[in-house]
């Protein structure tokens, strides 16, 4: 039987879908950057007299380019799940791409740069941003195609259940 009080629900919002998985994309990716950081005894970025730009600019790359993915699917009336998969490489690609730029504008050296790329997929903090970005988009999609409705009092539900 259809709910009497209107139409079914449409899931939460595709905005809040995707703020809510950009934030959580983020918070994985820093924890999970962190934990592998202690986990090695190593920093993520090991060149002396680099700073932090290069890692700050990978990171926001990453970021925007996730929300921008996550919401050309969102848009959809059915995302896909399959869609995660898509939306963690180019994550983990922008990612790699920007840490090198910024590293070729802070060093100045095409070897550095490429240098401390290859070192972010060899020791792992690549594959923690993928893995960040499948579990973030796999939530923001879920928050979109759920049909939640609001919750009733027991005298409220159906009978025949």
């Amino acid at each position: 039987m259809p709910n009497p009080r209107g139409p079914e629900s449409a899931g939460v919002s595709a905005v809040l879908a995707v703020v809510l998985a950009t934030i959580s994309f983020f918070a994985l990716a820093v924890f999970g950057l962190g934990a592998l950081s202690i986990a090695t005894d190593t920093d993520i970025i090991a060149v002396p007299d680099l700073g932090q730009t290069p890692g700050v600019i990978g990171m926001l790359a990453a970021v925007v380019s996730f929300a921008l993915m996550l919401w050309s699917t969102l848009r959809r009336p059915q995302p896909s799940y399959v869609a995660t998969i898509a939306i963690a490489l180019v994550a983990g690609l922008v990612h790699l791409a920007a840490v090198w730029v910024g590293v070729l504008i802070a060093a100045g050296s095409f070897v550095l740069a490429t240098a401390v790329a290859g070192h972010l997929v060899r020791e792992g903090a690549s594959a923690v941003l993928v893995l960040a970005a499948l579990i973030a988009a796999w939530g923001g999609i879920a928050l979109r195609r759920t049909r939640a409705e609001h919750p009733r009092w027991p005298w409220e539900r159906d009978d025949d259940e």
